[in-house]
């Protein structure tokens, strides 16, 4: 079973997990809520791992951008930092090279169908769970997986498809 050694994350799954099984499961038998709290702690977990994955994998890509946000066109998703580590100062082959890559991924992501780019921006940049996904777009969470889940496949094919390895 995997561990989230990050106390505010995995205070924030427990939490998470209390109110799924109070709200949907409060008309069960109190027997049974042992087993559902640790089935439903265990995917919200599992769904944690995922997301920290592909944070992770297109941190790699993005984590160095500085942030100068008196520039009216700053945007805030080319400066994330999701590494955690303070960029070195990079030379400029390496600056002009980060930003086609950039470019590249947005341009990739402008050529999802809609749903697939809605539910990859609210789910990957926007960091809402399944279910605020799901309200948001008015779908089933199960649409928000699936729609999640090809434009991944989508994203991480036509970038290697360029040479660009996420």
């Amino acid at each position: 079973m995997f561990a989230v050694r990050d106390r505010d994350s995995a205070l924030d799954l427990v939490q998470d997990a209390m109110l799924r099984l109070s709200s949907k499961y409060g008309d069960h038998p109190a027997s049974e809520f042992p087993m559902l709290f640790q089935r439903i702690l265990q995917n919200a977990i599992r769904d944690w791992y995922r997301r920290q994955k592909v944070r992770s994998a297109w941190g790699v890509l993005l984590s160095s951008l500085s942030t100068n946000r008196d520039d009216e066109d700053f945007d805030p998703l080319e400066s994330m930092d999701l590494t955690g580590k303070t960029p070195m100062p990079e030379l400029p082959l390496a600056r002009i090279e980060r930003q086609q890559v950039i470019e590249t991924i947005q341009k990739e992501v402008e050529k999802l169908p809609a749903r697939q780019r809605e539910a990859f921006l609210l789910r990957y940049w926007e960091e809402l769970d399944v279910a605020q996904t799901a309200a948001a777009m008015g779908c089933s969470e199960g649409s928000v997986k699936t729609h999640c889940s090809r434009a991944a496949h989508t994203l991480a094919s036509a970038l290697r498809a360029k040479g660009i390895e996420p």
